[in-house]
C-alpha cells in the first residue's frame, strides 16, 4: 500500500508529495509542528495539540491556512488512509513559499502544511520500557523562545545524534545554571527519594508538552506531590527515579544518566505505574 501525504490541499503518494524549494520552512526552518499520538485508531488530546498550535502560529504571526475543524479532517483522514493504528501523525506549517526575501513574504501568501501518518509497533516501545532508557546531558545552546513548536531543531539534531553515538536513546539540556531544562525531543522528570515528582514549570524555558500537561492529572489521581521547579543533573543521578514524556513515548523511564544509574538502575515503580494509566486521562478523538 502506498503511504499518503497531504501536502497543500492535496493527498498525494509519498514519492509525488513534495512541496516547494522556495518554501520558508525549507530556506528558514520558518514554520511550526505537531506530533501526535496515534492509538488504536485514534488521535490522542487533539484538541490540546491543536491549542497549542494555535499558540505557536500566532507566536511567529503565520496564518492558519484552514478552520480547525478542517485540519482535524484532515488529521484523521490521513491517519485513515495510512491505516495507521498506532503510530503518530505529523502536521507541519509554514509561511509559504515565496521569492527568498528574509522579511516576512508579500500579504496573502498562503501557509504550506503538511500532514503524514506513520505506523509505532507499541510492543516494541513497551519492550524498550521495561528495560529503561539511557540519556546524557549537554549544555542548552537552543534559542530563548523554545516555548514556540518551532521547525528549527538543528541543535536538537545534534544533540540527538550525540547520544546515539554514546548508547543513550535521549540527551537532556542543561542550563548556565546547571538545571536540566527538557530534552532534544522530550520532557525530563523524576522522582526524588521522599516521592515527590519534580519538573520544571512550563515557561519560556521550555515547550508546553501535552503530555506532560496530561501527567498532571495521573499524578492527582494517585495522590503523588507534584513540585514544578529545576533540577540539577547530580539531584537527578541521585533521584529515586528519572523519567522522559513525549507523544511518541508517553512515560519513558530513564535508568542511566551520564553513564551512572539512577536508583537501582531499573525502571521505578513510580514512572512505571504513571506510564501505565496514562491513557486513561488522555482525550482521544
Amino acid at each position: 500500500m502506498s503511504r499518503i501525504a497531504y501536502v497543500n490541499g492535496r493527498y498525494l503518494p509519498r514519492r509525488q508529495a513534495v512541496v516547494s524549494f522556495e518554501d520558508r520552512g525549507y530556506l528558514f526552518a520558518d514554520g511550526v509542528y505537531e506530533v501526535c499520538e496515534v492509538r488504536e485508531g485514534r488521535l490522542i488530546d487533539e484538541r490540546r495539540h491543536m491549542e497549542r498550535l494555535s499558540r505557536s502560529l500566532s507566536e511567529l504571526r503565520i496564518d492558519l491556512p484552514m478552520p480547525l475543524s478542517s485540519l482535524s479532517a484532515v488529521l484523521h483522514e490521513v491517519v485513515r488512509r495510512n491505516r495507521v493504528r498506532d503510530g503518530i501523525v505529523y502536521l507541519q506549517i509554514t509561511r509559504g513559499a515565496a521569492k527568498r526575501d528574509h522579511a516576512f513574504p508579500p500579504a496573502g501568501t498562503r501557509p504550506g502544511i503538511v500532514v503524514s501518518a506513520s505506523r509505532i509497533d507499541p510492543a516494541k516501545t513497551e519492550a524498550i520500557a521495561v528495560e529503561g532508557i539511557a540519556v546524557i546531558t549537554l549544555p542548552d545552546n537552543r534559542w530563548d523562545r523554545v516555548d514556540i513548536k518551532s521547525i528549527a531543531l538543528l541543535p536538537n539534531v545534534l544533540a540527538k545524534q550525540a547520544a546515539r553515538e554514546q548508547g543513550a536513546r535521549e540527551a537532556w539540556f542543561v542550563a548556565s545554571d546547571g538545571t536540566v531544562t527538557e530534552g532534544s525531543s522530550s520532557k525530563a522528570g523524576i522522582v526524588t527519594r521522599d516521592g515527590a515528582l519534580v519538573t520544571r514549570k512550563a515557561d519560556h524555558a521550555i515547550l508546553r508538552g501535552i503530555t506532560r500537561t496530561v501527567l498532571l492529572d495521573v499524578l492527582r489521581d494517585h495522590n503523588l506531590k507534584l513540585d514544578e521547579r529545576p533540577f540539577t543533573v547530580s539531584e537527578a543521578q541521585g533521584a529515586r527515579e528519572a523519567f522522559i514524556t513525549s507523544a511518541s513515548q508517553t512515560v519513558m523511564p530513564v535508568v542511566r544518566i551520564d553513564g551512572q544509574p539512577v536508583g537501582n538502575g531499573a525502571p521505578g515503580l513510580v514512572a512505571s505505574a504513571l506510564r501505565r494509566d496514562f491513557h486513561r486521562f488522555a482525550e482521544k478523538s
